[in-house]
């Protein structure tokens, strides 16, 4: 079943993603169904299957070719500025479920729902939410007295990007995370130079200490925060 799925996986991702270049997408997004775009690309999935499937499977190939096709016409029917990211998503998830039905059509599998509420599943998705989601929370709160007066003298410096240093936050926070799980704490001291190199033009350029300080806490914060969520999280996972 291995064999068979990364197969299916890998003509995916080659058609989708290795063989379909940005004027393809942007033909397709304009023309809808009638760019030669969104056939090529039917094509190029066409032959990576027949390819790597060895022209066996030819009802799977078929299934597979044609809801592709149905999915990528409705994703672009509906495509706008607006909703083209969340529409990718869905168009992705629903070529998987595809794929995932098909494995399933050839190679039955047992789907064992109950493995999704174990003690450890749930202890670790309960760490995943806190430390992206409630740790960041946590920072605002804390920060909040703070955030308004550097705002205020940080207006003239420029923009950034929308909600930039809150997914910042969460991925730093993962790395850290993530690199306690793998017992790999020298990783986190490169991880926090790194931080400090990128962000040192900022603060270089910063004529006030407020804005020094405040980087400071909100680094320390977070990175505190997702070391002591790996620390309790590898205690509890040994003693369940």
């Amino acid at each position: 079943m291995m064999l068979f799925a990364l197969k299916l996986i890998l003509a995916h991702f080659l058609g989708d993603f290795a063989f379909q270049p940005t004027h393809w997408v942007e033909d397709k997004i304009e023309k809808k169904w009638k760019s030669k775009y969104l056939y090529w690309h039917i094509g190029i999935h066409l032959i990576a299957l027949l390819a790597l499937l060895q022209l066996q499977h030819i009802g799977v190939i078929a299934v597979i070719i044609i809801s592709h096709y149905l999915i990528d016409l409705g994703k672009l029917t509906f495509t706008n500025e607006k909703n083209y990211r969340w529409l990718f998503v869905a168009d992705q998830i629903l070529h998987l479920l595809v794929i995932a039905g098909v494995i399933y059509w050839v190679t039955p599998f047992d789907l064992d729902f109950q493995t999704l509420f174990s003690e450890k599943i749930l202890l670790f998705i309960t760490f995943l939410v806190f430390v992206t989601y409630v740790s960041g929370i946590l920072m605002r709160m804390l920060l909040a007295p703070y955030f308004a007066e550097i705002l205020k003298e940080d207006d003239d410096e420029g923009s950034s990007l929308k909600n930039a240093g809150k997914y910042i936050g969460m991925l730093e926070r993962l790395f850290v995370f993530g690199f306690i799980l793998l017992d790999q704490w020298a990783a986190i001291g490169l991880l926090i130079t790194a931080k400090s190199v990128f962000r040192f033009g900022d603060l270089n350029k910063g004529k006030n200490r407020k804005l020094t300080e405040y980087v400071l806490i909100g680094t320390l914060l977070s990175f505190g925060l997702a070391i002591l969520s790996g620390m309790v999280y590898v205690y509890l996972l040994e003693i369940i």
